[in-house]
């Protein structure tokens, strides 16, 4: 994929599929340590250990309308490609975490992408789950949380046009602003 956003998208669409109420975006990026990661949690139905043991295996899938699972084998290759690393963690019952971490100056490192459209389509998407992101550039943070907007707005759904632009606005400026610090 050209963009990390998009693993990130296809990661948060399995969490959605695993009857997820409560996803989490969590995004290091450490220049002294050359460490880029990406941390995504649900509290989705999660995996057995067989299910664990074979899901970076591109040929395995849950869905039924195909055959093949692309998105988890590609998110891992790239990590790995790039000097990094990657995991899944996951309990039965509770949920599952997916970390990737790469040598954020690594010339095959794909770049972030556009995180501010990738959580507004996910909130558009489902207006029922709670999406916690937390961007973590150089020490400096920029969090967002659903739960905290849901507040904000009271009788204005979330999904409503008017708060899903500014909740694009409000995550660009705030990574824009992050960035600047530094």
């Amino acid at each position: 994929m050209k963009e990390l956003s998009l693993h990130i998208l296809d990661i948060i669409q399995n969490s959605i599929s695993a009857n997820a109420s409560l996803i989490k975006i969590i995004i290091e990026e450490d220049d002294s340590m050359d460490k880029f990661s990406i941390k995504i949690t649900d509290d989705g139905i999660g995996m057995d250990r067989e299910m664990l043991e074979k899901v970076t295996d591109p040929f395995i899938t849950t869905r039924k309308s195909r055959r093949v699972g692309l998105g988890i084998s590609l998110f891992k290759a790239a990590a790995e490609r790039c000097n990094g690393s990657f995991s899944i963690e996951s309990v039965k019952g509770e949920g599952t975490t997916v970390l990737a971490v790469f040598q954020r100056s690594h010339i095959d490192r794909a770049p972030l992408g556009n995180m501010a459209e990738t959580i507004a389509t996910c909130i558009h998407g489902n207006e029922y789950i709670e999406y916690y992101y937390k961007h973590i550039y150089n020490k400096e943070i920029f969090t967002f949380d659903t739960k905290e907007i849901k507040k904000i707005t009271g009788e204005l759904p979330i999904i409503a046009v008017e708060v899903i632009t500014w909740i694009k606005d409000y995550i660009q400026e705030g990574l824009n602003e992050l960035y600047s610090k530094s």
